[in-house]
């Protein structure tokens, strides 16, 4: 077998409401029975009309492109920093939902196609009617890959060509059974006519010549390309490993470390609410919830919590005869971390559910049991944000002040402050943990 593959030149800008089939045949190309014509998505959302308008200035044309990713978003799979990998009503798993701002004017940003198989067919269908050949027809997308870096063009949509060709059950040239071999050819089509085509050539059509396919009798397009949930080793996202229990948990506990040092990504609230969700799922005694966080959203109120907390420490270190210049640098220090961080919650201790006790000794042990209590929450709360990606660091802080805590941020009077949690990005890749052998803290009796 041999192939040509060559560009097809001619086709002009395209505008919503524009009949590809009538520009293709009407360009400088001359169409062969048996051709596989390969037409990006670009064009085929642009003539469809699948544009989402945005606005001029880049933070209205970022807006934009969220807003439609989330449009087209039915699951996000996996997120760091401003990417998502989502799946798509269509199946399709990718970055950004396909949503795409390169190859169209700066006031839209495309969409994928509602149906890419159906677009497919009606241009397969008009280059019948107009050109009188029977073609097969390929709509294409650049993707990414999962383990390796660069693009490479794919098949969202086909018409008139089988998508996978299966060699399970046959034998090869070595007399062995090929057990899972099925080849993507409607992909490897796609990827070929990417080299004529480019990305800035202004090439949105081409054509393979020579290779020799089987048809589509039951128009199944790219569905069979579409790994079933049930297949797929992957599918699970960061929430829902952590949820499903997936994956080495004494290796994400592991992962969890004190960070203090963070880039100035803002926290996505998204992250914070799942990981939040994981804490209050703690054991706690009497089937109460001893758990209360606060979260520190505002400039005002961060702002008012730590100019409490620097008054009430300046004082009692004054009380306690330290060196005014090490006060100073105390300060300074903490006033770094907590004003820094991207994201600050301080967690709270609530227990109005105890039971009131007539001796000090049992009143003590039930104060414990809440405080165990409120610990396993906050390592809930840590891990899940190790699984979120972000990096965390407890510190003590609130607890040497509590009543100034309370009032800044307008807390009730039977919440006593556990600390303050500070939340981001890690800056950099935290150094290797010193081995301990748990031997060492366990006695067996």
């Amino acid at each position: 077998m041999s192939l040509q593959v060559f560009g097809v030149h001619g086709i002009g800008e395209v505008e919503p409401g524009d009949d590809l089939a009538a520009l293709i045949a009407a360009a400088d190309v001359t169409l062969h029975d048996g051709d596989v014509v390969v037409v990006t998505q670009k064009v085929v959302s642009k003539a469809e009309g699948r544009l989402w308008p945005a606005g001029g200035s880049p933070s209205q044309r970022e807006a934009a492109r969220q807003a439609a990713i989330e449009s087209e978003t039915v699951r996000v799979v996996a997120e760091r920093g401003a990417t998502r990998i989502v799946e798509t009503r269509h199946g399709f798993v990718l970055a950004s939902a396909g949503v795409d701002a390169s190859n169209v004017s700066r006031d839209v940003v495309a969409l994928l196609p509602q149906d890419p198989d159906a677009s497919a067919r009606g241009i397969r269908a008009g280059l019948r009617e107009r050109a009188g050949v029977d073609v097969a027809v390929v709509i294409s997308d650049s993707f990414g890959r999962p383990w390796r870096r660069g693009i490479t063009d794919v098949a969202i949509g086909a018409a008139g060509i089988t998508a996978l060709r299966d060699y399970r059950g046959r034998t090869d040239s070595y007399g062995n059974d090929l057990q899972m071999t099925e080849v993507a050819d409607v992909d490897q089509v796609a990827a070929a006519a990417e080299l004529v085509m480019g990305k800035l050539d202004g090439v949105p059509v081409a054509v393979v010549r020579g290779l020799v396919y089987a048809g589509d009798p039951g128009d199944l397009g790219v569905r069979p390309l579409v790994r079933p949930a049930g297949e797929d080793m992957f599918r699970l996202g960061t929430d829902e490993a952590l949820r499903q229990g997936a994956g080495d948990p004494a290796a994400l506990v592991e992962a969890r470390r004190s960070v203090r040092d963070f880039t100035p990504e803002r926290v996505d609230p998204r992250r914070l609410q799942r990981a939040l969700a994981a804490a209050v799922t703690a054991p706690a005694p009497h089937h109460t919830t001893p758990w209360r966080f606060v979260l520190v959203d505002t400039d005002e109120a961060r702002a008012a919590l730590l100019a409490a907390m620097r008054r009430a420490w300046a004082d009692d270190l004054a009380d306690d005869g330290v060196d005014g210049d090490v006060v100073r640098r105390r300060l300074a220090r903490s006033d770094a971390l907590l004003g820094s961080a991207p994201y600050l919650v301080v967690p709270c201790l609530v227990t109005e559910g105890a039971h009131d006790y007539p001796d000090e000794r049992r009143r003590r042990a039930e104060r414990e049991m809440f405080l165990v209590s409120m610990g396993a929450a906050v390592e809930n709360f840590l891990v899940a944000l190790t699984a979120e990606g972000l990096g965390s660091c407890w510190l003590s802080t609130t607890m040497f002040c509590p009543e100034p805590v309370r009032r800044a941020l307008g807390l009730p009077a039977t919440w006593d402050p556990m600390g303050a949690v500070v939340i981001g990005r890690p800056a950099a890749a935290a150094p290797p943990r010193a081995s301990r052998d748990p031997r060492r803290f366990v006695v067996e009796r």
